[in-house]
Formats: structure tokens, sequence, C-alpha cells
């Protein structure tokens, strides 16, 4: 019953929604970010549209606030209690994420009327984000089983949007989606730490397009 549930209370359209029909967010964790709007404005030019801040950088809801001011489209992730969902509303997160099955969580997101994308990673946890009021499931960490995982995932929840996270790089994130990830997290592969922390913008922007180009099967043309 809980599979049956799962795979009929949530489409693809709800994820792709959630997503503002993106398929690829940024995941920023670093020490420090001299500028998240203008961080936000060099992975858009490199086709990344969303990003995703994490309560692992030091006064979070500041950065988001700044680049929710801005106009970009922003989350926070890494929410583990529901103090930080409603925070990270109040900042003006468009979307919160967590790494696990954090019922808290989810229902401060309601309370905001805030989408929540929540981490799991058994189909019997993806089932319980379900029924918590996900929006979209995060498989975390997706390399833990890799692309082929996600077609496994499809044949009892054909229609719960899955976002891959945790070990996607350029080399597999289009494998990932052609498996059947609606979206992929872009990690260091395009926001290292050190080069966010130094605000090199125009390499973010480097990156950013090269992993946008691997996941359409476009790098190298």
């Amino acid at each position: 019953m809980t599979e049956l549930s799962a795979s009929t209370d949530l489409s693809a359209s709800t994820g792709r929604s959630v997503l503002h029909g993106e398929t690829v967010i940024a995941v920023v964790r670093a020490p420090q970010i001299p500028d998240a709007a203008a961080l936000c404005a060099a992975l858009a030019e490199g086709g990344i549209n969303l990003t995703e801040f994490t309560y692992t950088t030091p006064n979070v809801t500041d950065h988001l606030l700044r680049a929710s001011k801005a106009g970009w489209r922003v989350g926070v992730g890494t929410v583990l209690t529901a103090e930080q969902a409603r925070l990270g509303a109040e900042a003006g997160a468009s979307f919160l994420v967590t790494p696990g099955c954090r019922p808290e969580v989810a229902e401060a997101a309601a309370a905001a009327g805030v989408p929540v994308v929540l981490g799991a990673l058994t189909p019997t946890e993806v089932a319980h984000a379900v029924d918590l009021g996900a929006a979209a499931v995060k498989i975390f960490p997706a390399r833990a089983f890799g692309p082929g995982y996600f077609k496994d995932l499809r044949g009892p929840y054909p229609g719960v949007p899955l976002v891959a996270s945790g070990g996607v790089n350029a080399g597999n994130a289009a494998e990932f989606l052609a498996q059947g990830a609606l979206a992929v997290c872009a990690g260091t592969d395009v926001v290292p730490p050190d080069v966010v922390a130094a605000g090199d913008w125009a390499e973010i922007t480097r990156r950013a397009r090269a992993f946008t180009a691997a996941c359409t099967g476009a790098a190298g043309s």
C-alpha cells in the first residue's frame, strides 16, 4: 500500500514545478561566500539557474537573503531542524532540502508554505519521504548505487520525482538523468569551496558551463 500511495501521490510535474523545470542544482558548501548574488549570477551565466546554499556555511541565512532579494532562485540544504526550516523560509529560500527523512522539517516546511526535498536512499525511505509530503526525493548519496539505481526505483515508484545528489559529476550526470533522475546536484565539480571563497566568478561560470554541456551530451563540442 505504501508503494502504491507513493507512486500516485507525486508526479514528475510536481518535481518540475519545485525545480522550475531545471535539471541541475548547484549545491554550495563553502567556508565563506563573498557575494551570494554574484555567485548565483556566475552560475546562471554558465546555465545553472538553481542554487542551494547549506547550513554548513556560516551565516547562510544572510547569503539567502542577499541572493533572493537580487531575484535569484535559491534554496537551503542540510536542513535538520524545524527552526532551520523556518529561518530558511524567512530568508527567502524557495525550497528546503534535507540529507535524510526529517519529519519536523517536513512539518515546518508545510507550515511555511515552502516545498521540501527530503533525502532518502532505500525504497522504504523513499516511501517515507513521500508520506511526509516531499515535493521531490533526493537520493543521497547517489554514488552508493550509481545511475542504474534510479531505473530500479522507477519500477515501484514511477511517479516520484527523484534528484541525484552525492558523487554526481560531469562524467556521470547525463547517465543519472537518462536513468530516471529528474535533476542532479552539482557540488565541488562546479563550486569548489576554495574557488567560491576566492570569488573567482569567471571560473565558476566556466565550470557550470562545462557541467551543463556534459548533461546534454554536448561536452567538448
